[in-house]
């Protein structure tokens, strides 16, 4: 009979009371592997916590563009049909990034955003994820806008 499982009485009934106790063994094998889970769990996120992560090539991606949104607010101006409208939820800071191809790669800052503006008929289009691509203090690609 396992550890948990309930012992029978002369009467052949169960009853929630009898249950076994779990011998100590049972007992310490289970916080054996509590003790391994969280011991494993502490070393993933103490390694993620202390990475050195390298900063971005200024080469390759440009300065990083600080002023990332005044830059995407000029870009969308040519974008939209009407940029006045547009409201914008912003996705984070940029984050280097290659969106060419491996024989031709293109290098620079994604920024993601979310985008809420008037279309031709004076109607908003509802909140619409879009990402631009900048390098040099200039938006080299657009994502999501249908090109």
């Amino acid at each position: 009979m396992g550890c948990g499982q309930s012992v029978r009485s002369n009467r052949q009934r169960l009853n929630k009371l009898d249950y076994r106790r779990c011998s100590l063994e049972d007992a310490n094998v289970k916080k054996l592997v509590l003790l391994t889970g969280v011991f494993f769990m502490g070393t993933c996120i103490l390694g993620n916590l202390f990475a050195e992560s390298q900063p971005a090539d200024t080469e390759r991606y440009g300065p990083y563009p600080s002023n990332y949104k005044e830059i995407v607010m000029r870009w969308l101006d040519t974008q939209l049909i009407d940029s006045g409208s547009a409201r914008i939820e912003w996705s984070g800071d940029p984050k280097p990034s290659n969106l060419g191809t491996p024989d031709k790669p293109l290098f620079g800052y994604l920024v993601n955003f979310k985008v809420n503006a008037r279309n031709r008929f004076g109607a908003y289009t509802g909140m619409q994820s879009h990402g631009a691509l900048i390098n040099n203090g200039q938006v080299v690609k657009g994502l999501g806008f249908g090109y």
